[in-house]
């Protein structure tokens, strides 16, 4: 299954994809979502550090929320991630 979700900005998008997977070990890196507040999302990582991404808008962030809450609770695992300008296309399986 694949998403695309978009951003503000190329800046916002290469950083969310850089902290929800690490393509080398192929390893998942969110554990959580701790808040959303708007169009802002706050995850939190397998190290226990905390960011905050700026999505396009709160459309965006609810789809992701869906999207990634399987893999959180680990029904599914996340693939790839590939950046176009300013969205990042999420793949699971």
């Amino acid at each position: 299954m694949k998403i695309s979700i978009a951003f503000d900005d190329k800046y916002e998008a290469q950083k969310f994809a850089s902290l929800i997977f690490i393509k080398d070990g192929k390893e998942t890196y969110i554990t959580s979502i701790l808040n959303v507040i708007e169009n802002e999302l706050v995850i939190s990582l397998k190290d226990k550090s905390a960011h905050s991404v700026l999505l396009k808008d709160k459309v965006n962030v609810e789809k992701f929320a869906d999207f990634i809450q399987s893999v959180i609770d680990k029904e599914h695992r996340l693939v790839s991630t590939k950046i176009s300008e300013y969205s990042v296309e999420i793949a699971k399986e």
